[in-house]
C-alpha cells in the first residue's frame, strides 16, 4: 500500500463545476445535445462588430450561454470562443476588455483543463502579462486615496483584478510551461498585495488572490522560496489565518466572521503557509508548528461543521423554488446580460457550493497531513514532528469514511491527532442524494453541486487512506495488539461503515456520466485494505462482500485495483470463519501469464501468508484444493516474470518479485515437509 500523495496533473482545487466527461466528442455532438444554439452565431459576428456595446454584448453573452451548460460550452469552444475572447483582450474599449477577461474566467472555471491549455497555446499570457503593472498601480492609487483614483478604479480593482488572478490561478494548474510563464511574472507581490489589503478590499477578491497563491506555492519552487524568504508575507498569511481582530474586520466594517468568504480565506492561507513550511527565521510564522498549531485546529471545525444530506436537500429545495418561477419573469439572455441580476435562490446556491467548495479544500490539505505523520513506534518520549515522514509500504492510494456515529480508533499506535480526523471525514464519504447524476443517464439537478459532492467524498477517501497507513505501522501490524476492546471493535464499525456508503454508490458505474461513482469504488477498496490490515483475523467475512471484490478484481483493468483487492481478501482469508472465501486467490495463479505482474505477486504473497500456518481452520482448503501442486507448477512462470522485471526502471518491483519468487521456493519445500 502507499499514501496518496498530491500530483499537479491530477489534483485541481476548483475542478470543472460541468464536468462532461460524458458527453459525446466533437462538434457535431455538441450541436445536437446544445439548446441554445441558435444563439452562437449572433454572439460570433458581433464579437468581431465595429460597434463597441455589441462586442461587450458578446462578451457578457458567452458567460451566460456557458452557465451549467457543457453542451453549448463545447459548442462555443468549436467556433473559436476562446481566440476570440484573446483578441478582444487588446480592445480599444476598456469595457469590452474587462467584460472579455470575465468572460475567460468562466470558460477556465466550467470548462478544465481543456479551455485552459486552449488559451495558453493561443498565447493568453501576453495580454495578461500587459494587465499586472496596471493592476498594481491602479490598486496603489486606490489604497493611497480611493477620491482620486481614476474613476473606474474600484471596479478594475475588484471585478478585472479577481478575474484575471483567477485565470492565472487556473492556467497555473493546466501544465508545466503555463505554470512557468506564471512564475516569470510579478504575480506574488501582486497577489500579497491584496491579501496585505484584506481590511480594505472585498473579500471575494482577496480570496481569489489566495487561492491562485495557494496553487502557485504547492509543489512549485520558485513561488514557494519567493514566500518563505519573505517575513511580512508569511506574518500576513499568519495573522489571517489566526484570525486577528483587524483580520476579523473584513473592510473594516466588522462583518460577522461567520462569512464564508473569510472562512475559505483562512483555509487557503493555512495551506499556503503548509506549502511553503518550513519557514525560516526571522519571520514569527517560524516558531510555529504549521501542522498541530494551524492546519488542524483550522481544518477540523470547517470539514465537521457541515451536513452533506442538509446541504443537498437545501439545494434540491432552491432548485425547485428556481423551477416555480414563470418564464416570463426570467430574464432573457436575447434583450440583456443577467450576470448581476441573480435571484436569491441562485445567490444561496452560489453560497452553499463555496461553503462545500472550502470543506473539499480543508479535506484535501488535511490528506497531505495525513501523508507525513510521524510514526508513532519510532518517537522517542512520545514527542511529535509533524514534517517527518513515516515509513511507506508497498503498493498503491486510497481512503475512507461514513456517516454515523462515533468510532473510536486504536489509541496504542495512533498519534493524538489521527482519531479527531477520522471521525469528521466518516461523515463525509456517504453520498447524499444529489452526489452523482441519475444512473439513466440524465443531467444531474445542479451540476456544481453534484461536481463538488462527489469531489468530497473522493478527498475524504484519500485522506482516510494515508490516516490509516500512518496506524499501520510495521510494529503495529507485526503485534496486532489493541490498547482496549473499544480499539478491537472499532475495526468492523468502521468496516461496515464503507460498506454501507458503498452500497448507497452502487455498482452501475460504467454508464455516461458515472465516473465518480467508479472512482470512488477504486479508493475505497484501498480504504478497505487498510482496515483489514490493522483488523486482520478479527473482519469476519461476509460473503457478499467477498463476491463483489472478487468480481472488482475480475473487472478492473488497472492493475493497482487488482492488488488492492487481492490484498483485502487475503486479510479476510485469515479469519477462522474463512472457510471458502480464500479460494479465489489460488485461481489468479492458475494462469499467471494472463494476470499483470504486481497482482499476481500480491497474489502469490498472500497464498505464502495465509497457509503458512497449517494448523488453521482453513488449510483445508490447501490440501484438499491441490494447492501445493498448483504452486509448484507457476514457480518457473514466475521467475520468467521477475527477470523480466526492469532493475532500472522498477526497481521497488524487482526487489519485491525476488523477495516473493524466493519465498514461494521456501513455503514449497516447508509444505512438502509437512508431508500433510
Amino acid at each position: 500500500m502507499g499514501k496518496t500523495q498530491k500530483k499537479r496533473q491530477m489534483r485541481r482545487h476548483n475542478p470543472m463545476r460541468v464536468p462532461d466527461s460524458h458527453l459525446p466528442k466533437g462538434l457535431s455532438a455538441a450541436t445536437a445535445s446544445s439548446s441554445k444554439q441558435e444563439a452562437i452565431l449572433p454572439i460570433i459576428q458581433k464579437m468581431e462588430s465595429l460597434d463597441a456595446a455589441e462586442r461587450k454584448w458578446a462578451c457578457v453573452a458567452v458567460s451566460n450561454l456557458i452557465q451549467n451548460d457543457p453542451s453549448t460550452r463545447r459548442l462555443l469552444q468549436g467556433k473559436n470562443i476562446v481566440g476570440a475572447l484573446i483578441t478582444r483582450l487588446s480592445d480599444s474599449e476598456e469595457e469590452v476588455v474587462i467584460e472579455a477577461v470575465g468572460s475567460l474566467r468562466n470558460l477556465c472555471i466550467d470548462g478544465g483543463y481543456d479551455i485552459c491549455a486552449e488559451m495558453y497555446n493561443k498565447h493568453i499570457m501576453a495580454p495578461l502579462t500587459t494587465f499586472i503593472p496596471k493592476i498594481s498601480n491602479i490598486l496603489s492609487q486606490y489604497l493611497e486615496n480611493p477620491k482620486t483614483a481614476p474613476e473606474n478604479a474600484q471596479r478594475l480593482v475588484y471585478e478585472f483584478a479577481d478575474n484575471v488572478i483567477t485565470i492565472l490561478w487556473c492556467l497555473s494548474e493546466t501544465s508545466n510551461k503555463a505554470l512557468n510563464s506564471v512564475n516569470q511574472i510579478a504575480t506574488i507581490p501582486l497577489l500579497m498585495s491584496f491579501l496585505g489589503a484584506k481590511d480594505h478590499l472585498p473579500l471575494a477578491t482577496v480570496t481569489s488572490a489566495a487561492q491562485c497563491l495557494y496553487v502557485l506555492t504547492d509543489d512549485n519552487p520558485p513561488a514557494r522560496n519567493e514566500v518563505r524568504s519573505n517575513g511580512a508575507y508569511t506574518a500576513c498569511l499568519l495573522s489571517i489565518v489566526r484570525g486577528d481582530e483587524e483580520s476579523r474586520k473584513p473592510n473594516g466594517k466588522g462583518k460577522d466572521v461567520s462569512d464564508e468568504r473569510e472562512t475559505t480565506l483562512r483555509v487557503l492561507c493555512t495551506g499556503i503557509l503548509r506549502n511553503v513550511s518550513p519557514i525560516p527565521p526571522p519571520s514569527i510564522a517560524a516558531t510555529v508548528n504549521i501542522d498541530s498549531e494551524l492546519v488542524l485546529p483550522t481544518l477540523l471545525p470547517v470539514i465537521s461543521s457541515i451536513s452533506l444530506p442538509e446541504v443537498s436537500q437545501r439545494v434540491q429545495e432552491l432548485i425547485a423554488q428556481e423551477d416555480a418561477v414563470p418564464e416570463m419573469e426570467k430574464l432573457s439572455l436575447k434583450h440583456a446580460p443577467k450576470n448581476d441580476h441573480k435571484s436569491p435562490a441562485e445567490i444561496e446556491l452560489e453560497r452553499l457550493e463555496r461553503r462545500l467548495r472550502t470543506v473539499q479544500l480543508a479535506v484535501e490539505i488535511l490528506t497531505g497531513v495525513s501523508a507525513t505523520l510521524p510514526d508513532p513506534e519510532l518517537e522517542p518520549d512520545g514527542e511529535e514532528d509533524a514534517h517527518d515522514d513515516i515509513d511507506e509500504m508497498d503498493g498503491d492510494e486510497d481512503a475512507m469514511s461514513d456517516d454515523e456515529g462515533a468510532t473510536e480508533l486504536p489509541q496504542k499506535s495512533a498519534p493524538s491527532a489521527l482519531p479527531s480526523i477520522v471521525e469528521p471525514l466518516l461523515a463525509l464519504i456517504h453520498p447524499a442524494p444529489l452526489s452523482f447524476p441519475p444512473t439513466a443517464g440524465a443531467a444531474s439537478p445542479h451540476p456544481p453541486t453534484t461536481s463538488v459532492l462527489s469531489a468530497i467524498h473522493i478527498c475524504a477517501l484519500e485522506c482516510m487512506n494515508n490516516v490509516f497507513l500512518s496506524l499501520a505501522t510495521p510494529a503495529r501490524l507485526q503485534s496486532q495488539g489493541f490498547a482496549s476492546d473499544a480499539d478491537r471493535e472499532a475495526g468492523p464499525k468502521i468496516w461496515e461503515r464503507v460498506w454501507r456508503a458503498l452500497e448507497a454508490v452502487g455498482t452501475n458505474v460504467d454508464g455516461p456520466g458515472q465516473e465518480r461513482r467508479r472512482d470512488m469504488w477504486q479508493i475505497a477498496v484501498g480504504v478497505l485494505w487498510g482496515v483489514s490490515l490493522l483488523w486482520k483475523g478479527t473482519l469476519i467475512p461476509q460473503e457478499a462482500q467477498v463476491h463483489v471484490l472478487i468480481q472488482l478484481c475480475t473487472a478492473a483493468s488497472d492493475a493497482s485495483v487488482k492488488v488492492k483487492c487481492v490484498g483485502t481478501l487475503e486479510c479476510l482469508a485469515q479469519h477462522p470463519e474463512a472457510i471458502d472465501g480464500n479460494r479465489f486467490l489460488i485461481s489468479l495463479i492458475g494462469a499467471p501469464s494472463a494476470v499483470p505482474t504486481e497482482p499476481l505477486l500480491q497474489a502469490l504473497s498472500a497464498l505464502i501468508d495465509i497457509y503458512s500456518d497449517e494448523t488453521a481452520p482453513y488449510d483445508a482448503n490447501f490440501r484438499q484444493g491441490g494447492y501445493l501442486d498448483a504452486l509448484t507448477g507457476c514457480v518457473e512462470t514466475v521467475r520468467r516474470l521477475v527477470r523480466g522485471i526492469d532493475r532500472k526502471r522498477e526497481r521497488d518491483l524487482r526487489r519485491r518479485g525476488e523477495e516473493v519468487r524466493d519465498n514461494l521456493i521456501a513455503f514449497i519445500e516447508y509444505r512438502r515437509g509437512l508431508r500433510l
